[in-house]
């Protein structure tokens, strides 16, 4: 490895970053990270602070997990890679399948189709839907609906379902066929509603107005993170799930929870959809599946799903990826999935996740920027800055970038997104940590 001058003079000058312009990371070199132990990450210079991020949503079970990176090692000793494309396959990818489809049966699910991350497995189950429906007589069902402000990956199927304009305008024109509704909201919707349970209400309506419109019969499936994550942690009242549910089945329309970032037990259940008390047709899942140390994904796929293509001989997947079943991937999420287990990481998760909701709520009486802080299921928040609480304007990005650098600086990694500061730390956080994130955090309002 370099030197740390070496690393630091070549920082961001050859590597073009995520989610921001290749100039900005030039003239606000990204924070280089170094080390990491337990719930903490180091960067170049030695400044150590908890991971409020949580990496990206994916790290449940913190940097110092030893039996997912020994299944890593002896996978890699054993057999680093081989294919499950047509007549192959390998031994761990089998007891994934598996121990999967136990893990998510209360969900309805049944089978898996491996993928190499959380794109890849919002583009699968928006394939498989269309497909689905050519196998049952009704092609003509190819359109897609979802909830504004919802965030389904960057592959040119999940752009198209994604409701932020900020993932779409660049690459426009996206897939045709793609119709959002309002997302339950509460403080920004279009019916200026700010009751969840009415709001989820007239959600639920305008689902039906769009199908109506559309045409049932033109519409393969509806896609919505049971909550809403980096569209700024946004949780439906607990009637919206079920509503959109019964919706779909009456309508002949696949129900797809992408659950990238809820499974696993971020919200405090084992899934968005058992959060909810549903059983979806498909769960897109990734991120904590192998808690961040290998690139890896898993569509599941409910009892309908599966009867209609095994007992098919016209339904050959014309679809898949190299990394598919990865056995090194596939090793590291049994041993993730019998990790997350044992420790029973929900339990935690809503521990800590009420912790921190009713920190950042009391910050919020003492701040007058921040506008709404949203959580209250399992290590999901976020906090909305405004310049003014009257007019709910959101602040200037400068603000918001000072408070994410104080913050740091203070002790705790957080990720500020337009207005949105998000907190979805590990699942393994300890009630200290969580104190010293909210102390962090108090010290970057203060500052501005």
């Amino acid at each position: 490895m370099k030197d740390s001058n070496f690393i630091k003079a070549h920082n961001a000058r050859m590597m073009w970053h995520p989610m921001t312009s290749p100039q900005d990371s030039i003239d606000n070199p990204p924070k280089i990270i170094t080390e990491s132990g337990g719930v903490n990450i180091t960067d170049i210079d030695g400044h150590t602070v908890v991971d409020a991020v949580g990496g990206l949503w994916n790290v449940n079970l913190g940097y110092s997990c030893q039996p997912v990176k020994d299944a890593i090692a002896n996978q890699l000793d054993r057999l680093p890679y081989y294919s499950t494309f047509r007549g192959t396959t390998n031994d761990a990818a089998i007891e994934l399948s598996f121990e999967l489809s136990e893990f998510f049966a209360a969900d309805g699910m049944a089978s898996t189709f491996f993928t190499s991350g959380g794109s890849d497995s919002v583009e699968t189950s928006l394939r498989l839907a269309r497909q689905y429906h050519k196998l049952r007589g009704e092609p003509g069902r190819t359109k897609f609906l979802s909830l504004k402000k919802g965030y389904h990956g960057t592959h040119f199927g999940g752009a198209s379902v994604n409701g932020n304009a900020n993932f779409r305008t660049a690459y426009e024109p996206l897939m045709p066929g793609c119709f959002h509704i309002p997302a339950p909201y509460t403080y920004r919707n279009p019916f200026n509603e700010s009751d969840p349970a009415k709001l989820a209400l007239l959600c639920a309506a305008a689902l039906e107005d769009e199908i109506a419109f559309q045409g049932a019969n033109t519409i393969a499936a509806m896609i919505m993170e049971p909550i809403l994550g980096a569209g700024g942690v946004i949780p439906p009242h607990a009637s919206f799930a079920p509503m959109v549910k019964e919706i779909c089945d009456r309508n002949g329309i696949l129900l797809i929870t992408d659950e990238v970032i809820t499974a696993y037990g971020r919200t405090g259940a084992w899934s968005g959809a058992r959060l909810w008390g549903i059983q979806p047709d498909m769960m897109c899942t990734a991120k904590a599946i192998t808690n961040g140390y290998f690139p890896f994904g898993a569509v599941m796929l409910g009892h309908k799903m599966v009867e209609t293509f095994e007992n098919n001989p016209d339904a050959k997947i014309g679809h898949g990826y190299t990394y598919s079943g990865h056995p090194v991937g596939a090793a590291a999420a049994v041993a993730c999935l019998a990790e997350t287990k044992r420790l029973n990481v929900i339990d935690n998760a809503a521990a800590r996740g009420t912790q921190l909701f009713k920190g950042c709520l009391a910050l919020m009486e003492k701040y007058d920027i921040i506008g709404d802080v949203r959580g209250g299921h399992g290590l999901m928040t976020a906090i909305e800055m405004v310049e003014d609480r009257a007019t709910k304007k959101p602040i200037d990005a400068a603000i918001g970038a000072k408070v994410q650098e104080v913050t740091y600086q203070a002790g705790a990694m957080v990720r500020v997104s337009g207005p949105n500061l998000i907190l979805s730390p590990p699942l393994v956080l300890t009630e200290q940590d969580a104190k010293t994130i909210l102390l962090s955090l108090e010290a970057g309002f203060a500052s501005v």
